[in-house]
């Protein structure tokens, strides 16, 4: 019979190593995500939270990969905000890094949940920003202990 990992994306964070890539672009609301992400992590019991400022969304995943070669982190999370203009250059922005964070992930074993927010206009930026515990901070919180855990389990079953 096999192994159910179902109950093992639990919400706590005790003993688990969190490091957090921002983006200063777009800074009033970045500074938000990531608030809210560190209330997340230190209410659900994180003690080892890294942050990292980098200058923008294009810089994030350079940082990260680096961060997840390290194997000090249960989990990684890439927090930026980049708003549609008038030209494709948001679209390129949230393709290529999700693409890359997403490689990162899986080379290196390590959660990297990717709240890089993409909208169409500032009005639903602050909408999924504003701090409170449905922002895309807090969710990528839940996320990055929820997949460290249900990876932990797995790592300790194998042993």
């Amino acid at each position: 019979m096999g192994k159910n990992f179902s109950k093992a994306g639990r919400l706590d964070a005790n003993g688990l190593r969190f490091a957090i890539v921002v983006s200063r672009f777009n800074e009033e609301l970045t500074e938000q995500l990531e608030a809210d992400a560190r209330e997340c992590l230190e209410e659900n019991g994180a003690k080892a939270i890294a942050t990292c400022q980098v200058p923008g969304a294009y810089e994030i995943p350079v940082v990260v990969n680096e961060l997840a070669k390290s194997g000090k982190y249960d989990a990684l999370i890439a927090l930026g905000v980049v708003v549609e203009g008038e030209t494709p250059h948001a679209q390129m922005i949230g393709d290529s890094t999700g693409i890359s964070l997403v490689d990162i992930a899986r080379e290196h074993g390590v959660p990297v949940i990717n709240e890089i927010v993409g909208t169409r206009n500032w009005e639903q930026a602050v909408a999924r920003c504003t701090r409170s515990r449905t922002s895309r901070g807090w969710y990528a919180a839940e996320a990055a202990i929820e997949t460290a855990n249900i990876l932990k389990t797995i790592k300790e079953s194998n042993e």
